[in-house]
Order: C-alpha cells, then structure tokens, then sequence
C-alpha cells in the first residue's frame, strides 16, 4: 500500500511546480486580457462547461468582490436565451482546456457576431476557442496530477490561478482599495473587520460616569451598576481624569491603608488608554486593547469628555 500522504506530497508539489513553470511563461497575453477587461465599458462574462465551469464561476466571484462587474454564464443556457445578459460593452471570458468543449463552441460566432471581445482560456491558439479569441491565456500543462493523466486537476488548478491573476491584476490597476472591498463584504466577520467602525460599537448609554472627587465606596456601588467592570471618574467640566477597574480595586484591597471612604481616584489609573476617532476600525481597536492587555478603550470627544466606552466583549462577540 503506497503512502498516502507521499502521494498527497507529490500531487500539491507537481501542481506547484507546473504553477512555476506557467509564471515563467506569461507574455503579452496577460496584457492584452487585462487591458481588455479595463477599457470595456460593461461586464465580464465568464462561461465553460463541466470542471471549466465551475472554475469560472469561481473566477466571476473573484473579480466580482474585487472591483470588476462579473457573472458566470452556462453555454447551454446561453444558447436558449441568456445571451440576451450579454451587452456589447461586455467581455467574455471563456474557458475551455480543449478548446472544444462542443457547448461553449457553438455560442462563439453569435458572440463575435455582436463584436463582443473573447479571452479564452485554452491550450492551444489553434483550438476553435483559440481561433475565436482576442486574447489567450495558455492552459498548456505537461500533465495533469491525475495518476491516469485524465481527471482535470493540475489543469483546473492553474485555470483557478490564473483568474486569480487577473483578478489581481486589476485590482492594482484600478488601485482598488481596503475600503473599496469593504463595500463588496458587508457581511461576515470579513465585512466586519474592514466595515464596521468604532462608533458603531461603542457603548453610549448609561455609561458608568462618576465624579473624581466621591470616595471609593460610592465608585464600587456605580461599578456594580454598570455593569462594564470599570466606572470613568470626571471633573467638573465633564473631562476624563481616570478609569477605575475592577483590577485596581483588586490591587487597593491588597494595600495596608486600604479605606473603602478614600476618594475612588486615589486607586485609580490616572493615564488610561483613550480614543477620539470614533470613524477608526473595531478590528483596528481591538488591536489597540490587545496590544495594551485592557479590557476598555474609553472614546472621548474633542473636549475630553467620555462619550462611549468600548469593552473588549463586545468586540470579541463581534467574531473579530
């Protein structure tokens, strides 16, 4: 019995390998594909048959969250009404590791026939997809990683990274940005790492606010209250002047001159860590409570007055 995991080794390294060997041979072709999609006024349209399509709806997916309006397209359907979805400002990507899957051949002409411009992707410029394109990304493999050279894999793999070019590619020249993707990934805990903000988490009501001059007694009884395990004591303008924490008062109870009637910000922290900019990131502030092991960042406004609190709980509950 051969060894699983040598064969597993061989296939992930003869894939790379070919991977390598491609990166090496990329010319104009990149180019012209890249160009292609750029200057086009409309979508791309990606269509392939089998293995090849379920690439390309993967490769659509991919340039459709990064910044290029993209849909896949089945050939079948295409020849029984959808190539109504495809504009003349479009272009099509078409992919096909023979060049002749019979389906996708057949709705080349009536795509050309409305001047629409063809990416393929073949293995060969003289296959029918080759003949019909205005550019071709080679899908030339010395072999598949399949024992019996048959099953689509080494050749999927590459087809699956060389949309992932494209992709990129575009993505540079349109100097597409972390915000830009945020609006693509609303959802999810991606979309929440690069779209959901400070102030949309921050805590604003019945924040646990004392003044800095009441003893440590009445500090605990509006630490239990609210509830955030840390009570914000303020001056007489309303500005930050400490945070007591349940750890500070952890650390008072250890001390021999202890008096639970002494005024709360004699134990407290008097630097405690803060934010103004409430438009910053909440996985950008997580960071930041990470990073200075607290359990709070306190959001003030321009006049030093607390106007949120962000509790790490809150954050971590968030699935960031």
């Amino acid at each position: 019995m051969q060894d699983m995991i040598q064969i597993a080794r061989e296939v992930l390294k003869e894939e790379a390998s070919e991977l390598v060997r491609q990166a090496d041979k990329l010319g104009s072709e990149i180019d012209k594909a890249v160009n292609l999609i750029y200057n086009a006024k409309g979508k791309v349209i990606v269509t392939g048959v089998g293995k090849s399509g379920h690439i390309g709806a993967k490769i659509a997916a991919t340039l459709a969250s990064t910044g290029t309006p993209s849909f896949f397209i089945h050939p079948t359907e295409a020849m029984h009404g959808d190539l109504g979805m495809i504009d003349q400002n479009d272009v099509v990507l078409a992919i096909s590791f023979s060049g002749e899957s019979d389906e996708l051949v057949r709705i080349l002409p009536h795509i050309k026939r409305f001047g629409i411009k063809i990416i393929g992707m073949a293995k060969s410029k003289k296959s029918s997809l080759g003949k019909f394109s205005d550019a071709l990304l080679n899908l030339d493999i010395i072999k598949e990683a399949c024992p019996l050279n048959i099953a689509p894999t080494t050749s999927t793999t590459l087809t699956l990274a060389l949309g992932d070019a494209l992709a990129v590619c575009l993505m540079r020249k349109r100097e597409f940005k972390k915000e830009d993707f945020a609006n693509f990934h609303p959802g999810g805990s991606l979309g929440k790492r690069l779209f959901v903000k400070v102030k949309d988490v921050m805590k604003t009501q019945n924040l646990p606010i004392i003044k800095d001059d009441v003893s440590l007694k009445a500090a605990i009884d509006a630490m239990t209250h609210g509830k955030l395990g840390n009570v914000l004591l303020v001056d007489n303008e309303s500005k930050l002047k400490a945070v007591l924490s349940d750890g500070d008062l952890r650390r008072a109870l250890m001390s021999e001159s202890f008096d639970i009637n002494e005024k709360a910000i004699t134990y407290a922290t008097k630097t405690p860590k803060t934010l103004t900019n409430k438009e910053m990131l909440a996985i950008d502030s997580l960071k930041l409570i990470e990073e200075y092991k607290i359990q709070i960042l306190v959001v003030l406004d321009e006049g030093e007055r607390p106007i949120g609190v962000l509790h790490i709980h809150d954050l971590s509950s968030l699935g960031l």
